[in-house]
């Protein structure tokens, strides 16, 4: 898959390594801001519960 990336991005190494990390930013970005906060309430992370004794 990377591969296929570097493939189609246009322009020499340096601009393909600098649109390579902006696609990466841009997919933390879009995983922070809209994935992750949908996804929060469906995980079972806080649902700790401690038993009394």
């Amino acid at each position: 898959m990377y591969g296929w990336i570097w493939r189609h991005l246009p322009g020499n190494t340096w601009v393909k390594a600098l649109l390579s990390l902006l696609l990466a930013l841009a997919a933390v970005y879009v995983l922070f801001q809209y994935v992750f906060p949908w996804a929060e309430p469906l995980l079972p992370f806080g649902d700790a519960t401690v038993d009394e004794q």
